[in-house]
């Protein structure tokens, strides 16, 4: 028996020093790192809803008739195109992601073309070209 506990003594040191330090941990954990706002049913688990969503507003115009091809950038930054729309063009976009980075580039078959973004109503950038087959573009950094 004397050569069994001088074997099993070690490990069995071993699983004790664990249990208690998981024991110790959850005591802690139950005194300093509980947080009701995590426990189920505290009611503050889920997501909140969607707060200050900003209102990115596009806008195209031109000679009245005219028609233009349009490329943007979406809110998630994806390329879109718009192809032979008559003029003037506007497209809203709602977004609750802290930043975005409107871009938008379009050319007109008229003599004269110009953009605007808009970002919750405020003008962030405007643009106007004159010549033969007008091309213009705007650009937000940061919205």
């Amino acid at each position: 028996m004397l050569k069994t506990v001088r074997r099993a003594w070690v490990p069995l040191l071993i699983i004790a020093v664990v249990l208690l330090g998981f024991f110790m941990v959850d005591r802690l954990r139950g005194v300093f790192g509980k947080t009701e706002l995590t426990r189920p049913g505290a009611g503050l688990v889920n997501d909140p809803a969607p707060f200050n969503p900003k209102v990115v507003k596009y806008e195209i115009d031109g000679v009245p008739g005219a028609i233009a091809t349009i490329n943007y950038l979406d809110l998630d930054a994806q390329p879109q195109k718009a192809v032979n729309v008559p003029l003037p063009w506007s497209l809203t976009l709602t977004t609750t992601a802290p930043a975005s980075s409107p871009n938008i580039v379009a050319q007109s078959d008229g003599d004269t073309i110009s953009c605007r973004i808009t970002v919750d109503g405020v003008v962030k950038n405007e643009n106007k070209t004159d010549g033969l087959n007008a091309q213009t573009f705007c650009l937000v950094k940061s919205a």
